[in-house]
Order: C-alpha cells, then structure tokens, then sequence
C-alpha cells in the first residue's frame, strides 16, 4: 500500500488505540513525535467524555485534536466548540423510557461534568474509567444549567441486546447507537464522528485519500466512510469490518502501533 500521501491520522480510543486496560502505549506515544515530524496530524475520536480523553494524553494534548461525545465537542488548534446538543424535551423523553429499562444506568453527558442518579457501586466504578468528571443528582430531569451532548446507557450484560430495542420509539428523534458492548450513546440526531472529522479535513485540507482511520464499533462506521485507508481492529463489532476496507490486530496486540509503523517506515 501507498502511504506517501497520509496527512492525518484518527483513531478511536476503548477498544482500538487504548489496550484492554484503558491505557495509551508507550510506543504510540513515540510514534506520534515522528507522525508530528512529519507533518501528519492526529486526532483523537470518541464518544468518550471531553476531559477524559484529555486524561489519556496529558503529555501531547497541545498538538493533537479531539472528538469527543460521538462528535458532539470538537477541539482543533486552541478552540474547543460544542457542535450539537441535545433539548430539554428530549433529554426528558428519552430518561422516562431508560427508568424503565431494568438493570440499566443513565449518564447525561454535560459539557462540564456528567450527571447520574445511580448510586449503584459496581456501576460508579466502571464510570470512573470513561469519566473523569461526574455529579451525583437526585433525578437528571431537573439539571438544566449546562449544555448536554450526549445520553450514555450503561448494562452489565449487553446493551445491543437489553438497551437498544427498547429505544426504537426515538428513533426518528434522536441518534441511539450501540458503542460498546456494555454501552448505547443517545446523541442529536446528526452528531456523530464523521460530522466533526469532516470540519477537521476541510480546515486540514485533507482527502478521504489523505487520511487513516481506525475504529472498532459502531460508533466509527460513518467516520471509518472518510477514509481510504479504513482499519477494523480484529476484535471489531461485524459491522465495523464490514465497512473498513483494511483490518489489523487487535488493541491488546498493538492494532494501530503496527500500521504506524508502516506508515512511518514508508515516510522514512
């Protein structure tokens, strides 16, 4: 394969980028020094909280870029804009019918925290890895004061199977996608990674031929679709590898390290 012409690269976090212990390797972040050497641009891209993908590279947040919330917050260059928000109404609508859901947890994800109302202890502690920013309430339907991005389901067993179905009703209203096994993301309707990847290769003047994706859910197929050089990882959703047109290893085996690599070796 031609890599001479990458100019940026992207790549989704849990499950692709980030090990099976929420870590970022040493080896990427190496790997990104020379990918910045060379003038290939990287951009992180998540339905992760904002500031917990902050946490997972402290040492080079300043030179890279951010998708966070399914694409609902964009940080490029020194701006960060929130770039779809969900309404008060739907915030609403879409709470009453998760309470309903037996075993489930609610997070509603807020440009300056996240917001719960579980007090459930094995649930607090899985949402301490993706958020490192939350407030406990009394009911989620009476927090007002921030701007909302995002409605995150968490189930111990499956989300596709015990979360998902019961959300068709709103459907036609919101955006409700399975990202994880364990978790359904509830985002506008139009928010997703691709609607702020294309704002970054359009400031970037960067082609679908120009760029190297790599994604494991179903949160990165419309974004995997602005790539030429898609990756599914090997533990990838069947639908991820359905779309990308390249596969690797998976993210315990250093996936995107070994595809960097070549790119790298190939930019030498």
């Amino acid at each position: 394969m031609d890599f001479s012409n990458i100019k940026l690269v992207v790549s989704d976090m849990d499950g692709t980028l980030l090990n099976s212990r929420h870590e970022v390797s040493t080896k990427f972040l190496n790997q990104f020094q020379q990918l910045k050497n060379k003038n290939i641009h990287f951009v992180a891209a998540s339905g992760r909280q904002f500031q917990s993908i902050l946490s997972k590279f402290p040492s080079i947040n300043n030179d890279i870029s951010i998708i966070a919330e399914n694409g609902a917050v964009m940080k490029y260059k020194d701006e960060t804009n929130v770039l779809l928000q969900l309404s008060l109404n739907q915030i609403s609508d879409c709470i009453s019918r998760i309470r309903e859901i037996k075993n489930s947890h609610i997070v509603l994800c807020g440009r300056k925290t996240a917001y719960i109302e579980s007090k459930d202890s094995s649930f607090i502690s899985k949402l301490r890895e993706y958020y490192t920013e939350a407030s406990q309430v009394d009911d989620l339907t009476q927090v007002t004061d921030d701007k909302f991005l995002k409605i995150a389901v968490f189930h111990f067993d499956s989300s596709e199977e015990f979360v998902y179905p019961y959300l068709q009703p709103v459907v036609n209203q919101v955006q409700v996608i399975v990202s994880a096994q364990n978790w359904v993301d509830i985002s506008h309707k139009e928010a997703n990674k691709s609607f702020a990847l294309k704002q970054i290769q359009k400031n970037l003047g960067v082609t679908p031929e120009q760029t190297m994706i790599f994604g494991d859910y179903n949160n990165d197929i419309e974004m995997l679709k602005l790539a030429q050089f898609s990756y599914a990882m090997s533990n990838a959703h069947p639908r991820v590898k359905e779309v990308a047109n390249y596969a690797t290893s998976s993210n315990d085996n250093h996936g995107v390290e070994t595809v960097l690599e070549k790119l790298l070796s190939a930019r030498s």
